[in-house]
């Protein structure tokens, strides 16, 4: 489907729609089973006009499973909750089982993983400050088999259940979007930038704000790790926005009428 909003921001890509289902679309795009994979890959293939599905097997990695909201897969990272911990935060040092899984990470192939679980991330202070950034996200168990992440155009806004609507964008469409989704309400917070994965912003953190009296449009991508996975196919200088569905619908009808049909956005688009 057309929409004023992707025309007016002059989109590269296809706005993403996200998708609880139990029945995975045909020919969707999809991890091997329990096979590693950044959710974000699929974000990027869908925002490229194909569908892409994650199912409770092939979520691609444990943030990926938690991020999806198939429940605290944190607990089935190498060595548990207490290992994610400290792997997010300040490594596992010179433990000597440690050293035995790390070996079998490298022995796989994956020696940068390797060596964050011994060196640790270091996006987080410490293992317990992980531990309160773990417990305050909004773990949950949702009522669908799968994921889907399609192309807005292919998706029936009134007929399936869509959970959230993320754009990628350049900086100057971000500053639009920020800008547009207070046009209406100021006087309030309307878009916010959290602290989680990727596949967190525009997953259960959105589910999140569905249940808000006055859902936040949420700024992602900030993601580190997620940023280097697809900065190749995306280049560096990509954030995405993901709204709700009702958000969306209201920032599309204040399209006509706003400072996107005037002269200082026409100099930016």
């Amino acid at each position: 489907m057309e929409n004023r909003l992707v025309n007016a921001l002059n989109l590269k890509h296809h706005p993403v729609a996200l998708v609880w289902t139990n029945e995975k679309p045909v020919g969707a795009v999809e991890f091997g089973r329990d096979k590693w994979g950044c959710v974000m890959y699929h974000l990027v293939a869908a925002a490229k006009g194909r569908t892409a599905v994650i199912g409770r097997d092939t979520y691609g990695c444990v943030g990926g499973g938690v991020g999806m909201g198939f429940g605290n897969c944190y607990k089935d990272f190498p060595g548990g909750c207490e290992a994610f911990y400290r792997f997010l935060s300040s490594g596992h040092g010179d433990d000597e089982r440690a050293q035995q899984v790390a070996a079998g990470m490298a022995a796989s192939g994956n020696k940068e993983m390797a060596d964050d679980f011994l060196h640790g991330e270091c996006y987080l202070k410490n293992p317990e400050t992980t531990k309160c950034f773990v417990e305050n996200l909004p773990i949950q168990d949702i009522p669908a088999d799968y994921v889907a992440l399609k192309p807005l155009e292919e998706t029936d806004l009134e007929t399936e259940n869509v959970r959230s609507i993320t754009l990628l964008v350049n900086p100057d469409q971000l500053s639009a979007l920020v800008v547009l989704a207070n046009h209406e309400h100021p006087e309030r917070e309307n878009v916010a930038i959290p602290f989680g994965a990727g596949c967190q912003i525009i997953g259960v953190l959105m589910y999140r704000e569905l249940d808000s009296a006055t859902p936040r449009a949420l700024v992602g991508l900030t993601d580190l790790s997620a940023r280097k996975n697809v900065r190749r196919i995306l280049g560096k200088d990509v954030m995405s926005f993901s709204m709700t569905p009702a958000l969306f619908k209201e920032m599309e009808a204040n399209v006509d009428g706003s400072f996107l049909k005037r002269n200082t956005w026409a100099a930016l688009a």
